[in-house]
């Protein structure tokens, strides 16, 4: 779900001007329109107030997703989360794409005429990185390219940001997990620092998720979706959060999560998702939720702050 595209376009104008003030790329032109939110970042002390506020796929609602220019409006937008989906090329490169596609983000039905039905591991991350990943957004983005998720982990370190990763599909990637801890342990994210306060990693995969943690117990990690309350002891052996859907829950199965212990021997978490809109964030905000991922975290933000 987006928002209208006047949201968008003012937002894009803003990210050109701060980053050509800073020296970052984009090829927005500058202006210093904003959206709804002012772009000052939220004090540290705030980081982890509830609900916190994940910007899914970076502010998708803005620009393009899982984008370096979506990380760095997050972050102008004052939001210190993230959310990305990675997923692996045909020559073994991890990269930043929610689809197994790469139709629907990009221009690789031109690039690449001949190579249907365009799926991410049919291609080679040389390959991918010719694609235009921003004009299917806006004009404002043409360029814009699929990030590796080195390069994502690198601009989100350079923004001072912290990280939800998503494992996407792993079924279609075989050993991506280990794959998705190496690249995170070269890149610098598994120290201390970073596992304790700065990352979190979660898949629709419950098989994949336990893998994490057992290959690396000290990680948080999450679940994506409702599991029945029933079941949720399962779950609590290897995870530290359950990640619904809003639409699945209730304040009554909230509290059933909080009622357990996690695989790191705290209080089990909940972070719902997709929420867009003002009255739906109060909702899930009301339920006791501990997060909230959106397209939209200004929007968000501003409907579940209290004061």
């Amino acid at each position: 779900m987006y928002v209208v595209r006047p949201a968008a376009a003012a937002a894009a104008a803003f990210l050109g001007f701060t980053l050509t003030v800073l020296g970052g790329t984009s090829s927005t032109a500058a202006s210093p329109s904003l959206p709804s939110r002012p772009a000052a970042p939220r004090a540290a002390a705030d980081v982890f107030a509830t609900p916190v506020v994940y910007a899914h796929r970076g502010a998708s609602a803005y620009a393009p997703e899982n984008t370096l220019d979506a990380v760095d409006l997050a972050m102008h937008l004052g939001f210190d989360w993230v959310e990305n989906d990675v997923q692996r090329t045909g020559d073994g490169e991890l990269v930043v794409i929610h689809d197994d596609t790469l139709a629907r983000t990009t221009d690789v039905e031109e690039v690449f005429p001949d190579r249907r039905p365009w799926r991410v591991r049919d291609f080679t991350a040389a390959e991918i990185s010719r694609l235009d990943a921003g004009s299917w957004f806006g004009d404002e983005f043409a360029g814009a390219r699929v990030p590796t998720l080195r390069q994502y982990l690198d601009r989100v370190q350079r923004n001072q940001q912290r990280l939800l990763l998503e494992i996407k599909k792993p079924e279609l990637y075989p050993g991506i997990e280990a794959d998705t801890l190496k690249v995170l342990g070269a890149a610098g994210w598994l120290d201390e620092g970073h596992v304790s306060q700065r990352l979190v990693v979660q898949s629709f995969s419950a098989d994949s998720v336990r893998m994490v943690h057992e290959l690396r117990p000290d990680l948080v990690t999450a679940f994506l979706g409702t599991p029945s309350v029933t079941d949720l002891p399962l779950y609590a052996k290897f995870t530290d959060r359950i990640n619904p859907w809003h639409t699945t829950i209730s304040a009554d199965w909230v509290a059933a999560v909080h009622g357990l212990l996690g695989a790191h021997g705290r209080t089990m978490e909940v972070d719902t998702w997709i929420v867009d809109d003002a009255a739906t964030a109060r909702k899930v905000r009301d339920m006791g939720v501990d997060g909230i991922i959106t397209n939209a975290p200004d929007v968000v933000q501003d409907a579940v702050d209290l004061f």
